[in-house]
């Protein structure tokens, strides 16, 4: 039997293409669950595994996705059986492991999380590994006490896929927010999802010597680190907290000190989906289905197919995509 998928190979000087290709089924790797997959979606990392591979990519060929949702079509674990409609996301699936972007996937079970009420495939992966990422950035925000009417909650990166998610979750549950962007265009796009605030991004960019500047934000899901991140710290109110889930301004803090940390009480919060445990995929899911307005996010949705994956990776990474690509595997 055949399927469709975007194949990524590497020549002999070491340089990568992608394209569409009809495959064996029998060329899948090994897995407990084979899933029909019907969406899966364009995140950062997909972007670099299409492209340069970034180190991410174990072994040509290659088929990326690091995300997909579908239904069971042969399981040898009793936990899933022929219907099930599932949802994956992380533990290195489209970097280690071949990925969603194909019509089938055969993966671990552990790996899959049964899709919740109230989702479909199509929305489980408009929510995707950004969504997920957004709703666990919440929960830990809230776990250390952010609470509706505390003051405006700071989303950094906000047009992307997971600022633009975290902006409607926050704006959802009573927060007034305040979103973070380079591109003006966007402002119209980021108050339809809730902000009540447009923050130029110009405003975080100077590295400054302060230890601490006035209290702002009482909560901030951050997407860019670096300098931003650093000026973000100084401004947060006394006991605030910072989920961290991206470094698209670089893997430092610039400007960071420790006073945020021992004179007001900051907290830090690292967030990562790849290898969240069970329980807690499974939490973020349903809140995403409870919490996440559903409208909000179908303005975010651009549809795309395999054949316009070549071209989205290398946008992806030169951040000229909005909001949340969906990839229809059987268009």
């Amino acid at each position: 039997m055949t399927l469709k998928a975007l194949v990524v190979e590497k020549d002999a000087e070491g340089k990568t293409h992608a394209s569409v290709q009809v495959i064996e089924e029998s060329r899948l790797p090994e897995g407990e669950v084979t899933v029909a997959v019907e969406y899966s979606t364009v995140n950062y990392k997909d972007g670099l595994c299409i492209g340069p591979g970034a180190g991410l990519v174990r072994a040509y060929p290659h088929v990326p996705g690091i995300d997909f949702a579908g239904t069971v079509e042969a399981s040898t674990d009793p936990r899933y059986k022929p219907g099930d409609k599932v949802v994956l996301t992380g533990w290195r699936v489209g970097e280690a492991h071949w990925g969603g972007y194909a019509q089938k996937a055969r993966v671990r079970a552990d790996w899959l999380v049964p899709l919740p009420k109230g989702l479909n495939t199509r929305a489980a992966m408009a929510v995707g590994t950004a969504g997920l990422t957004a709703m666990l950035a919440v929960m830990a925000l809230e776990d250390h006490g952010l609470k509706p009417g505390q003051g405006p909650v700071l989303v950094t990166g906000a047009a992307g896929g997971v600022g633009s998610v975290a902006v409607a979750i926050l704006a959802g549950l009573g927060h007034e927010v305040a979103g973070v962007t380079g591109r003006p265009e966007q402002a119209d796009y980021l108050k339809s999802l809730g902000a009540t605030q447009i923050v130029p991004r110009e405003d975080f960019a100077e590295v400054t010597k302060k230890p601490l500047e006035s209290e702002v934000w009482a909560g901030c899901v951050d997407a860019v680190a670096g300098v931003m991140l650093g000026r973000v710290l100084k401004q947060m109110k006394y006991g605030g907290s910072v989920a961290a889930i991206g470094l698209a301004g670089g893997a430092a803090i610039e400007g960071a000190l420790i006073t945020p940390f021992i004179l007001r009480g900051v907290n830090l919060l690292g967030i990562d989906s790849v290898m969240q445990p069970y329980a807690n995929r499974v939490r973020s899911w349903e809140r995403i289905a409870r919490d996440l307005p559903m409208a909000k996010l179908e303005t975010m949705v651009e549809m795309a197919t395999l054949a316009d994956l070549p071209r989205l990776g290398a946008e992806i990474l030169q951040g000229q995509v909005r909001g949340r690509v969906v990839v229809d595997l059987n268009a």
